[in-house]
């Protein structure tokens, strides 16, 4: 058995998804009622769900048949009959036990509305993850990076080569389309680990500068190393 997602851990989806449930089982407070109703009428995306949620409480309701109040019989037999010397004892009010299988009911629905809205939800999409392997044409230097999308990771793993050479430091550059480059940080390490955000095209570069990194926004040593990123 695995444990189901507390409602009030859902994401943003999942919680519209239980709130038009419960805008269509009734259950919300008069306020919040008033609110889910305005925004249908405004967001196409809710009013949707709203619909859905319709047909699926709509479908479960016409499985069930009216029942009658369980102090109906007694009532129609005292009025034709009269009543017993001995009576029974007196049945609770009609309201009292209709509002106690209401509240059951309503309990056990959004017990339901909550499965289904675990169960139902999408899967979570699979993480992006981006590579690139920098090799240097002149030197024997190769990199290889890989950047994890879930975490915005990028590790960059130097896999053949040593050390910059004493007094200058490799460093690490992306360029988007518009061909400029933006420092990532220097790759001192035989692996390094830097927290970024990255997209599929874009291309990652190496240069060899003074020690500390470039003193520009740009390279200003050697290109030793390009490569485009792409997803693995």
């Amino acid at each position: 058995m695995t444990d189901q997602t507390p409602p009030e851990e859902f994401g943003p989806e999942e919680q519209d998804e239980l709130l038009a449930a419960e805008y269509v089982l009734g259950t919300l407070p008069a306020e919040d009622r008033r609110l889910a109703r305005d925004r249908a009428e405004v967001d196409g995306v809710f009013a949707g769900r709203v619909r859905a949620w319709e047909i699926r409480l709509g479908t479960m309701n016409a499985a069930y048949e009216a029942m009658p109040p369980p102090d109906l019989m007694p009532q129609i037999e005292e009025h034709l009959f009269g009543k017993p010397a001995e009576a029974a004892p007196a049945p609770r009010s009609r309201w009292f036990s209709w509002g106690l299988r209401g509240g059951a009911f309503a309990t056990v629905m959004i017990a339901a509305i909550v499965f289904f809205v675990v169960t139902l939800s999408p899967p979570a999409p699979a993480p992006v993850i981006l590579q690139a392997d920098l090799a240097a044409e002149n030197v024997d230097l190769r990199f290889a990076a890989r950047w994890d999308g879930s975490a915005g990771l990028l590790e960059v793993t130097r896999a053949v080569g040593t050390d910059a050479p004493q007094g200058q430091d490799y460093e690490l550059w992306v360029i988007d389309d518009t061909g400029v480059p933006r420092s990532l940080g220097l790759l001192r390490d035989p692996v390094t680990q830097l927290q970024t955000v990255l997209t599929s095209g874009l291309t990652l570069a190496i240069s060899l500068e003074p020690e500390g990194g470039s003193p520009e926004e740009t390279p200003t040593g050697p290109v030793l190393a390009a490569a485009p990123l792409d997803e693995a």
